[in-house]
């Protein structure tokens, strides 16, 4: 609906063409949805070409400006476009001059594959969501761009636009200037990465178990009946997005799982894409574990697994590709433990794999691959297990992320949590852990936060 409306509407914005004059090359359009103090502000915007030439997307950049309350980090991203979330770069910038009713800026950018305006071209929507990463609500009232009675698209020019570095569009704040665009400003932002096919990559920038983005780019929150451990204990309760959780000061994704002693108040968390994804590639992942209670008494035998595993466990090309950490160990071994395992057949317990005493609590590189006959995992670069032909995975799988409880032997409040920074799966090649790594680094310096060029999205 939101796309059918830009489009509908953009017979309605002024024309001016600008024969060579880029100060009228762009126009653009917002609206706004939602209250003036809420979780989210929700900016939609649309980027009309109304100059006399083709503008490159690649070479425009927008700034929404707006008051970061009480000093809090902010974070953006993408909920809808028909241009392809993973073609829009977002940055959240301090403003080289703070003013009464802008401090900060949100940047948007686009990625090469954006492609062309044509001489009255337009992006049609483009949904974004800003947030605190503190999780607090935000009050939009001083922000400069913002503007609760333009619920649908009209021009607005507190939005200003910047083509190939040049101020073409708005009325920038005080101390913003014409010519600060991410062209002409040494600091700006580095260029986005283009992404090859068959990827997957995401960076974890989202409000929480309930944004819309998460089902937009593909991923599920686990909720309800099942195993494994606590049976029917799963729950969105225990996932969260904050920030200062990972290296940079970043959002992460945290699973917690809580409980205290009691199936009833048991907490388990599941974070896996839609569908299936993963047959043959490289999957790499930063995660975070630990090796002790956030709170509570320790000694629970918990499950930190990343993990691929078939849509239906009945299913007779089951596939299943695990790294599981227990810091406590679990069905009567002594921790800490972590388990790499190939399986055929769940049902059968036809798998391999190979045990490792070691202690893991931190932030470590883990990646499977899955080519050349056989699967490989590794931990921070080194190998550790490699399963041979017959457990290579023979139907593609989803992708999975957990923190669970093995059995709950005593009573009391406690929780557990793990972290994962950035997932980078890459279909049908090898990639190493140092090349995805860099690759993540790369996306996110860009400001692009999702990828998905797989086939069949």
């Amino acid at each position: 609906m939101v796309v059918l409306l830009a489009a509908a509407g953009a017979a309605a914005y002024r024309w001016w063409p600008s024969d060579g004059d880029d100060s009228t090359a762009l126009t653009v359009r917002y609206r706004t949805e939602g209250p003036t103090v809420t979780d989210a502000a929700t900016p939609w915007l649309e980027v009309i070409n109304t100059s006399g030439k083709a503008v490159d997307l690649a070479d425009v950049t927008l700034r929404y400006h707006y008051t970061a309350d009480e000093g809090a980090r902010f974070a953006a991203n993408c909920v809808q476009t028909s241009l392809d979330c993973s073609r829009i770069t977002l940055h959240t910038n301090a403003a080289q001059k703070a003013g009464p009713k802008a401090d900060h800026y949100l940047e948007v950018g686009f990625a090469g594959e954006a492609g062309t305006l044509k001489p009255g071209g337009t992006t049609q929507a483009i949904g974004l969501q800003l947030y605190r990463v503190d999780d607090k609500k935000l009050d939009q009232s001083d922000d400069y761009s913002f503007d609760a009675e333009k619920t649908s698209y009209q021009e607005s020019e507190q939005v200003t636009a910047f083509l190939d570095g040049a101020q073409v569009w708005g009325e920038g704040p005080d101390g913003e200037t014409a010519g600060s665009g991410r062209r002409a400003d040494a600091d700006a932002p580095a260029e986005a990465v283009q992404p090859p096919a068959g990827l997957l990559f995401d960076d974890f920038a989202y409000t929480g178990p309930e944004d819309p983005s998460l089902a937009a780019n593909g991923w599920v929150v686990r909720s309800g009946a099942g195993g494994p451990g606590v049976e029917d204990s799963w729950s969105a309760k225990g996932v969260t997005f904050p920030a200062g959780e990972k290296e940079d000061g970043g959002q992460a994704l945290r699973l917690e799982a809580r409980t205290d002693g009691t199936k009833k108040g048991t907490v388990q968390s599941e974070f896996h894409t839609a569908r299936p994804v993963f047959r043959d590639g490289t999957f790499v992942a930063r995660v975070y574990f630990t090796d002790e209670p956030v709170n509570g008494q320790d000694g629970d035998h918990v499950s930190q697994s990343v993990f691929a595993i078939s849509p239906d466990h009945k299913s007779k090309k089951y596939s299943e590709l695990d790294f599981e950490y227990m810091a406590n160990g679990g069905w009567g071994r002594y921790g800490p433990i972590l388990d790499t395992t190939s399986w055929r057949s769940s049902d059968l317990g036809d798998r391999v794999t190979k045990p490792h005493q070691t202690k893991l609590g931190g932030w470590h590189t883990l990646a499977m691959t899955a080519a050349d006959g056989k699967v490989t995992y590794s931990v921070d670069g080194e190998v550790l297990f490699t399963s041979g032909k017959t457990y290579l995975p023979r139907e593609p799988m989803s992708i999975n992320f957990s923190n669970w409880f093995i059995d709950l032997p005593f009573k009391g409040e406690r929780s557990w949590a793990m972290k994962v920074d950035w997932v980078y799966f890459q279909s049908g090649q090898v990639v190493s852990p140092d090349d995805a790594a860099k690759a993540a680094a790369g996306f996110a310096a860009a400001g692009t936060r999702h990828v998905n060029t797989l086939s069949g999205e």
